[in-house]
């Protein structure tokens, strides 16, 4: 039986995240940087010959019908084949963050099926098949760090410096239409360039949706206070360091903080930080399966 283990899922920081307008349609305009960071969901994969497409949650329970599931099940009609899968996953991304554990995980299993069918698709047309799936799996299947614009379908990419970051996910999530949807939230920004963005690539702009997060989420101000603290701490030795802010639509917060540090050099945790998450996470260079699905240059 053909076999594909330990396929790693990355997360995905928003760098910033501006909103420029919005189209006639109701969709939003934006700009940001995705930029790809070892904090991994873990996926297993086995081929099955009755056609069958099964999953195993071996961590946190999943819906029955998530886009693992989906994924393989539109792969598998789309390509005509007669192979099934069996995917057990180690979830450990977390869910409603902002860092695209979701679309990741459907990107890896759309690559690894790929390659474990031997359907020779190309990143484009697994792209076409992962737009379906979410705005956000064309980036994962894409493979590098990028600039993203429009409603998410402009992708371009984007060589980042090799950086740490420490990551706080409160147990809260978010909604993202609840965001989108408030009259407060600011849909205005100035459309930016990459030339100035990679003048100062871990500093530049902001969240456009966090002032309206932090109102549906008091736990986000909590995290982004603590990230404060360990900010004006370093700021004695290091002027430049910059503030904390949140990824994306979802509830975590990131900061960068020198390479080489732990968790115990920084602040201390609060004793009512019940079930949070919180990581010392590295960017990475490209997807780990890079190379899985041929090339459309």
């Amino acid at each position: 039986m053909k076999t594909l283990r330990n396929v790693l899922a990355p997360a995905k920081l928003n760098l910033f995240l501006h909103i420029t307008g919005r189209r006639n349609d109701g969709y939003h305009l934006l700009q940001s940087v995705f930029m790809l960071i070892d904090w991994y969901d873990t996926l297993h994969f086995d081929v099955r010959t009755d056609g069958q497409i099964s999953r195993e949650d071996l961590t946190l329970a999943l819906p029955p019908d998530d886009l693992i599931t989906r994924a393989a099940r539109l792969l598998q009609q789309a390509s005509g084949t007669s192979l099934g899968a069996h995917i057990a996953i180690e979830k450990s991304i977390p869910a409603q963050a902002g860092m695209g554990g979701g679309s990741s995980d459907a990107a890896s299993s759309l690559l690894a099926l790929n390659k474990l069918w031997g359907l020779r698709l190309s990143v484009k047309e697994l792209s076409v098949l992962g737009l379906k799936l979410g705005a956000d799996v064309p980036f994962f299947l894409g493979g590098h760090n990028a600039w993203v614009e429009g409603v998410g379908e402009v992708i371009a990419p984007i060589s980042l410096p090799a950086a740490q970051f420490v990551v706080v996910k409160p147990p809260e999530g978010l909604e993202t239409a609840k965001i989108f949807g408030a009259e407060a939230l600011k849909r205005d920004s100035k459309p930016a360039t990459i030339s100035v963005f990679t003048a100062n690539p871990y500093g530049f702009g902001q969240n456009d949706l966090q002032p309206v997060a932090q109102r549906l989420c008091p736990q986000i101000s909590e995290a982004i206070d603590w990230l404060e603290t360990a900010r004006l701490e370093r700021a004695r030795l290091e002027p430049a360091v910059v503030k904390g802010r949140m990824t994306g639509s979802g509830s975590a917060v990131f900061a960068q903080v020198p390479r080489g540090t732990n968790l115990s050099q920084m602040p201390q945790v609060p004793v009512t930080w019940f079930n949070w998450q919180i990581q010392m996470c590295g960017n990475l260079e490209v997807h780990p399966q890079k190379g899985w699905a041929s090339s459309d240059d």
